[in-house]
C-alpha cells in the first residue's frame, strides 16, 4: 500500500490541532492505558490498520497482556476486563457507532456508575479524537508497521 498523503505533507495546522487534543487527553486525569484501550477498540471498529498497530504497541509497551489485546474485539465475552473498562469500552463503541442507537441511555447509565460527568466528557473527546485520527489515517492510507512505542510509557 502506498500512502496518498505523506505525514510530512499534511498541513501543520491540522496536525497541531490533533496533537493539541492528544496533549489535553494526556493531562485530563484518565489513565493512559484506559485511553489506549478505547483507542484500540475504536480503531478495530473503524478498520484503521495504522492506529491498531500503534495502540497495540503502546499498550504492550505499557505492560498490557497479549491475552487482553487479542480478546479486545470480544471484550463482552471475555472475563479479563474490569467494570470500569467495560463501561468505557461500551461508551466508546456507542459513540463511534452513534448512528446505531444514538448512544443509548443504558450505556450512559453504566458509564455514570464508573465515571464522573467530567470523565465521561473526556472519554467522549478521546473517542472523537481517535475517530478523527482513524479517518485521517484511512483516507491518507497511512502505512502501518513503522511506529515504535516507548517501553514503559503509555
Amino acid at each position: 500500500m502506498k500512502p496518498r498523503i505523506e505525514h510530512a505533507k499534511i498541513p501543520s495546522g491540522l496536525m497541531g490541532a490533533m496533537y493539541g487534543l492528544e496533549k489535553y487527553l494526556r493531562t485530563c486525569g484518565l489513565p493512559a492505558n484506559l485511553l489506549h484501550l478505547i483507542k484500540l477498540r475504536v480503531s478495530q471498529i473503524n478498520g484503521c490498520a495504522y492506529c491498531i498497530d500503534m495502540h497495540s504497541k503502546d499498550l504492550r509497551a505499557a505492560g498490557e497482556t497479549e491475552q487482553r489485546l487479542y480478546l479486545l474485539d470480544a471484550w463482552r465475552e471475555a472475563p479479563f476486563y474490569n467494570d470500569r473498562e467495560r463501561a468505557a469500552l461500551a461508551w466508546a463503541e456507542a459513540v463511534t457507532l452513534v448512528r446505531e442507537g444514538h448512544v443509548p441511555d443504558a450505556v450512559y447509565e453504566e458509564a455514570r456508575k464508573q465515571f464522573s460527568e467530567e470523565e465521561i466528557a473526556n472519554l467522549t473527546l478521546a473517542v472523537a479524537a481517535i475517530n478523527a485520527w482513524n479517518r485521517l489515517s484511512i483516507s491518507f492510507r497511512t502505512v502501518p508497521g513503522e511506529y515504535q512505542a516507548v517501553q514503559g510509557k503509555a
